[in-house]
């Protein structure tokens, strides 16, 4: 059993973890382990009861003096409670202060997972049977209700974790801060692995020791953001990537979210993550319930590699639901880098003519296809086909270009609005400005307000019809500015605290509409990149444009970031031009197709003004990807080497379940006179069988798999900046 309760002890095991709470005799739920699989024992006896100075006691503990909120490890602290540390709720419950003070209730468990209305939530399969243990907190004086929901994942060591917050009272509750989880450590001494950046910068990897006093990661852009991300990783000072205790947290949500992090006085350390609530006031009336998104938790003895390996399987299984998952993706090639705004139909097809004669899969249409939209100070939101422009119907495009053997596809950005559009002059409204004060804008665009039925109407009908009109097959939906100054002209000025909130559930909503009305749609998430790369998002699309940034050397460590806590078969990468738009760098080509085939492998460039040989490499990389496209999106990922470490090379594996083969990549991003050997160590492999190695195609030799695990393979000398070099192992049979 998966979950067990025995005096007022509830433990929760996975395949190697395990969790444990229990309601004490003031009946305060505590939290008492997490970590390695153990057993049933009561972990309370790790609590220590003293009277600590300047820590207040809960009601009916004054005389001893030694029960005190400020210390005791919580599953779910309040503000207001004499707990001075960072809460992980914060409610008005009547008297216009927080004054909420949670104790047990009642517990139930369902031999089902739970469900989120309205929110993207891990589901269970036909194949693995997922528990969820709900536990009910309670005011100690109102009929204020919290369920803290957990979903037990036991195959995949992951434990879900939701709230739902019930007002049984007659009036009104206002929620000012809502997170999703907390958890208290009774250690300190923990890294800190978060992934920060900026646009075209995303997700760059940061390690560091958590000190005294808070540590806090927060988005307040209306999107889980290029500079933050809502997943962080606790270590042990000694773990790496193959040994060592490790915990990653993963909150799904792509709105704005916060972290924090607190290590306190007695050296406890704890963790809460949720919404963001810089702007968050929800007004929660009679009767009516609100529901914080889900976090995914996963506990990981085998190192930072097993926490990856683990949340990988989840995301795949459990958290993508697209058919696109399990199939095979197209190999595209988007029109932005060949030809921004300026293209029409005869360059379009040339673009869709090139790309069928290398052996492409898709032709992807990015923006400029619709309303007046020549440049992007206008346009956003007249989701109607610029005919002019095509030279032509939509749908007599798309019928030429499935004439060549390709499918099609469309950029959107349904979110946003341009004032010179439209639809602005119909319904100003509709944007998020606030009465009488100038918008606050970016990239010359405002913002929908998406928590509006009419605003989801319209954009459902609009992108159905074009959709319907010409037999689309993927839509890369984009989102081009942060939300500022978040106003809703539907809500009263008492509920403006919820307008981000809303936004982000309008979203969602409008996602689910078109998913449930084109099942087999393929979309990819974009926000500028990679600002809004969450398991949230992956929830409704199994794919996501990682960055903006299409250098291939700057990629590495983009791309390396994103696989902490993401499949590789979610991150959209791109082969673009060189010198490269963004950088000016200039690299190979073939170093830019290996630094691609590390996720969805695509094109982003004028396939015309490719020279001879390089269209040669295109077809062959096509054709080597398509031959081990199996390996590259199923495979088990490895990472070799840290482009953030100061080394010659980045480099990395993908190896099969049946470990039988392998693919390992390597780039080099430094050149020295006389250099030294480098040699890189190989994972994923059978010790006892023995493998064929090719570099570049050719045979190189026959190793067994403990020689190549343990011994490891020498590199080439590169031959030019940025080299790189692709080696496969297949068993000898």
């Amino acid at each position: 059993m998966a979950i067990i309760v025995k005096d007022s002890v509830f433990t929760i095991h996975t395949k190697q973890s395990t969790y444990q709470m229990k309601v004490d005799e003031q009946k305060t739920l505590l939290h008492t382990y997490y970590g390695p699989r153990a057993d049933e024992t009561d972990f309370s006896y790790l609590i220590g009861f003293l009277d600590r100075g300047f820590c207040g006691n809960v009601p009916g503990t004054e005389r001893e003096r030694v029960y005190s909120l400020d210390y005791l490890p919580q599953e779910y602290s309040t503000e207001g409670s004499g707990d001075y540390r960072i809460s992980a709720l914060r409610a008005q419950l009547g008297s216009g202060a927080c004054d909420c003070r949670l104790v047990f209730d009642s517990y139930r468990i369902l031999s089902e997972k739970y469900y989120l209305a309205g929110l993207p939530a891990a589901f269970d399969t036909a194949n693995e049977k997922v528990q969820t243990l709900e536990i009910v907190l309670k005011d100690v004086q109102e009929a204020f209700y919290v369920h803290l929901l957990y979903g037990v994942f036991e195959e995949h060591d992951v434990i879900t974790r939701a709230v739902r917050i019930e007002n049984r009272m007659e009036h009104s509750a206002e929620l000012l801060k809502v997170m999703s989880f907390g958890i208290d450590f009774a250690h300190s001494g923990y890294d800190l692995l978060h992934f920060h950046g900026k646009h075209m910068g995303e997700r760059q990897l940061e390690r560091g020791r958590l000190m005294h006093g808070i540590t806090e990661l927060r988005s307040t852009r209306g999107a889980s953001s290029h500079q933050k991300n809502p997943f962080v990783i606790l270590a042990e000072e000694e773990t790496t990537e193959r040994q060592g205790l490790c915990y990653g947290f993963a909150l799904l949500y792509s709105g704005g979210f916060r972290l924090q992090a607190e290590v306190d006085p007695f050296d406890q350390t704890r963790l809460v993550m949720g919404l963001d609530d810089e702007d968050f006031r929800w007004v929660l009336p009679p009767k009516e319930s609100f529901i914080a998104p889900e976090t995914v938790m996963c506990c990981s003895s085998e190192g930072l590699s097993g926490l990856s390996h683990a949340l990988h399987d989840t995301v795949m299984e459990h958290i993508i639901r697209s058919p696109w998952k399990s199939k095979r993706r197209p190999i595209l090639v988007n029109s932005w880098e060949a030809a921004h705004f300026d293209f029409d139909r005869k360059k379009i097809l040339a673009i869709a003519a090139e790309a069928a004669d290398l052996g492409l899969d898709m032709l992807v249409l990015d923006d400029g296809w619709f309303g007046r939209r020549d440049s992007d100070d206008s346009g956003l939101g007249d989701w109607f086909v610029n005919e002019k422009k095509l030279g032509g119907t939509l749908k007599g495009l798309v019928e030429e270009i499935h004439g060549m053997g390709l499918s099609f596809g469309l950029w959107v950005e349904p979110e946003m609005v341009s004032e010179d559009s439209d639809l602005y002059r119909a319904h100003p409204d509709w944007a998020m400005t606030i009465p009488g004060r100038e918008p606050i804008r970016g990239r010359q665009q405002l913002v929908l307000d998406m928590g509006r039925d009419d605003v989801i109407e319209y954009l459902y009908g609009r992108l159905s019809d074009i959709i319907d009109s010409a037999d689309i097959d993927y839509i890369k939906w984009d989102m081009n500015r942060s939300l500022a100054a978040g106003y809703s002209a539907r809500l009263p000025k008492e509920r403006q605290g919820e307008v981000r909130h809303r936004f982000v559930l309008g979203v969602y909503r409008l996602l689910e509409l078109l998913l449930q009305s084109h099942p087999g749609l393929l979309i990819e998430g974009c926000s500028g990149g990679g600002g809004r790369y969450d398991m949230g998002m992956l929830y409704y699309c199994p794919q996501i444009w990682c960055s903006d940034n299409t250098d291939a050397i700057e990629r590495l460590r983009i791309q390396y970031g994103t696989s902490f806590g993401y499949p590789l078969s979610t991150i959209s990468a791109h082969v673009s031009t060189s010198p490269n738009h963004q950088n000016g760098r200039t690299t190979p080509f073939k170093t830019r197709g290996i630094c691609a085939m590390q996720g969805t492998f695509g094109y982003e460039l004028d396939l015309s003004k490719l020279a001879p040989e390089e269209k040669e490499q295109a077809a062959e990389q096509i054709r080597f990807y398509k031959e081990h496209y199996e390996l590259f999106q199923f495979g088990r990922y490895y990472r070799l080497s840290s482009p953030f470490a100061r080394g010659n090379y980045t480099a990395w594996e993908f190896a099969d379940a049946e470990k039988r083969e392998a693919i390992v990549s390597v780039v080099f991003t430094d050149l020295h006179a006389n250099p030294k050997t480098d040699i890189v160590f190989l994972c994923g492999l059978q010790n006892d069988r023995r493998y064929r190695m090719y570099l570049d195609g050719q045979m190189q030799g026959t190793y067994t798999g403990a020689a190549l695990m343990n011994a490891g393979i020498r590199l080439p000398i590169p031959k030019e900046n940025y080299d790189a070099y692709q080696f496969y192992l297949k068993e000898e049979v």
